[in-house]
């Protein structure tokens, strides 16, 4: 006699579209443990380390395990918002997999609670494996973990005896459950039961996340942070910035980039929290004596103040990923001086607090003539907490990914062929002198402008060899050249303009080309930023009415 195979209750009474609502209350079980454990721990996390973060330390290992051309790709495509985005990604890929973790608890609650488990396990071993974290650490994700183990179980096993109005009826052996109560009942007890756990369980799990360290780190008062430290006079002012040194076009950014506007890109998704207090500077290895200086022996030092233009490599041709700035600091050249190099150095490896490195050649921040600075301050202010404060590296002339190290800590003196940085690592040029490169601000792409004069302008940088001249040319007639501003100096940027008239109606390109002050002609080669910025004139399209 063959015997008949038991069906679950499901595959006996409900088609699929039932089955997969039913399947809901135990994803969104899932959804909230992890939601509890991530958010208690970020909470808890505020009273230890900015990297003690469980959701902090998942998107510094995504970031640091993601390939070059990944990271390059979100920087490009996303710019001051890649982080942002980086926590979205995470947060729907997380959702999916808590999911499935509540639907595996449905039926499987112990291999639910073992897969929830190895996931805190990984988290954990994110937060550890960050250079500057111990072991104390790890006890925001250990709370958080235990939080969310517990949440799984209960929300999980409510979840499992909820039984809808308006479903089948069970079979007539099940109209009583142990408990006395009628199976209608104990599922109208579950369904009270979860939906109490849900409840709670969001808004521990919101206000946790509100309150967090991720959160806030978006929303940081970046002047915060700042207002411990006070910035002495410059032994050494910058030079007054002339009238002429704007071109006077609305749309044409400001010759200094406001603290709140300039760019920011770098791997720190909760900004390192270092009061000036803690900060020191070490100087050491292939040196004939280390030096170690801090925060009170640096404002002793005569500070110098420089107007710099920083660019990102990562920078598109004709992006925004560059900024002008006052910096105030004290030339590196004099702290190196001390540390006395050997001859076989030629590289200076700078570590930040969060353990992110940069390559600097060594004849570069040795350079008497380049205004290479150890700074603290930023447009006659203290840095702002996500430009590096307390103090970070400012060289002109080479990309930040080789020499603008935030919130620095170390600055160790090797060789190029025996260490690598950061960036070098994942396949970019260990050197990163700055392109020749120009931008067009006015118009704006696809603007419809009046054609009786066409007025053209923008921006040119060439930090620490200048710009000499900048041309421009409607559709594809011949190069002409530009009015420049005058020049503050050859590490700044400078503005130009140019006025076509008669421009007849209808469709319109213009492209921009810069020369610098030794004569190299910016080139119209296309190329990706890897292994050393994207190359290419800037080319807008406009209609003329």
């Amino acid at each position: 006699m063959t015997q008949t195979a038991r069906k679950h209750p499901d595959q006996a009474h409900y088609g699929p579209g039932q089955r997969l609502l039913r399947l809901i209350p135990h994803a969104l079980a899932g959804v909230l443990a992890a939601a509890l454990f991530l958010g208690v721990a970020d909470l808890v996390s505020r009273l230890f380390g900015p990297t003690s973060s469980t959701l902090v330390a998942l998107g510094q290992a995504v970031i640091r395990l993601s390939p070059s051309w990944l990271q390059e790709f979100a920087i490009s495509a996303f710019g001051n918002s890649d982080k942002l985005v980086l926590y979205i990604s995470m947060g729907v890929v997380g959702t999916v997999v808590a999911a499935l973790i509540g639907v595996l608890a449905r039926s499987r609650m112990k291999l639910a609670l073992g897969a929830f488990s190895l996931v805190a396990l990984i988290l954990l071993a994110a937060v550890l494996m960050r250079p500057e974290n111990s072991a104390v650490d790890a006890v925001p994700t250990l709370i958080g973990a235990g939080l969310g183990l517990l949440a799984l179980l209960l929300l999980g096993g409510a979840a499992t005896g909820w039984l809808r109005p308006g479903d089948p009826h069970p079979a007539p052996h099940d109209l009583e459950t142990r408990s006395g109560r009628s199976r209608a009942e104990e599922s109208a007890h579950s369904r009270r039961r979860f939906i109490g756990l849900a409840t709670a369980g969001t808004a521990i799990a919101a206000g946790s996340i509100a309150f967090g360290r991720s959160v806030n780190a978006f929303g940081r008062d970046i002047g915060s942070a700042a207002a411990q430290l006070v910035l002495p006079s410059p032994a050494v002012p910058a030079a007054a910035i002339p009238e002429a040194a704007s071109i006077g076009v609305e749309g044409v950014p400001p010759f200094v980039t406001p603290n709140d506007s300039f760019y920011r890109i770098d791997t720190a998704l909760a900004v390192p929290e270092l009061a000036p207090e803690d900060w020191t500077l070490r100087i050491h290895g292939m040196v004939e004596e280390e030096v170690t200086i801090d925060m009170n022996e640096l404002l002793e030092l005569p500070l110098e103040e420089h107007h710099i233009t920083l660019t990102c490599v990562s920078n598109p041709v004709g992006g925004d990923l560059v900024g002008n700035a006052t910096w105030l600091g004290y030339p590196i050249h004099e702290l190196l001086a001390r540390a006395r190099p050997t001859g076989d150095a030629d590289m200076v490896l700078s570590r930040s607090v969060d353990g992110w490195t940069a390559s600097t050649p060594l004849e570069v921040l040795t350079d008497e003539d380049r205004e290479s600075l150890l700074a603290v301050g930023m447009n006659g202010e203290p840095l702002p907490a996500q430009h590096g404060y307390p103090a970070r590296l400012v060289v002109p002339g080479l990309y930040g990914f080789v020499s603008a190290t935030k919130w620095v800590t170390e600055l160790e003196l090797t060789r190029f062929d025996e260490q690598t940085a950061y960036w070098t690592d994942r396949g970019w040029n260990a050197r990163g002198p700055v392109l020749v490169a120009s931008r067009i601000d006015v118009p704006k792409p696809l603007a419809e402008v009046a054609g009786e004069e066409l007025v053209v302008a923008g921006s040119a940088w060439a930090q620490h060899v200048g710009v000499e001249t900048v041309e421009v040319r409607l559709d594809d007639g011949d190069w002409e050249s530009v009015e420049l501003a005058a020049e503050v100096n050859t590490d700044t940027w400078r503005q130009w303009k140019h006025t076509f008239a008669d421009v007849d109606s209808g469709r319109h390109s213009v492209t921009v080309r810069a020369i610098n002050a030794e004569g190299e002609v910016q080139t119209g080669e296309r190329r990706d930023s890897i292994p050393g910025s994207a190359t290419g004139h800037h080319r807008i399209e406009f209609r003329v009415s």
